[in-house]
């Protein structure tokens, strides 16, 4: 439930953003919508890998056993 609702707000984000956007552009909400996806979908995931990474260096370098990533007791 917890990753479909996060996908949902998301989804819900972009849609509203879009019609936004597009009023603001007088530019096609497709195209716009479009876009937001595959930058979501590029620099959002680089994003999300760039603060994996820094979270996992920090947790290692502080010796946070309990916060390790993939480690579920």
């Amino acid at each position: 439930f917890l990753d479909t609702s996060k996908q949902a707000i998301g989804m819900l984000f972009i849609h509203f953003a879009n019609v936004y956007l597009s009023g603001l552009t007088e530019e096609d909400p497709c195209s716009l919508y479009l876009i937001n996806f595959l930058l979501d979908a590029t620099l959002g995931m680089l994003l999300i890998y760039i603060g994996i990474r820094a979270v996992s260096s920090i947790v290692e370098w502080q010796q946070w056993e309990s916060l390790r990533f993939g480690e579920y007791g």
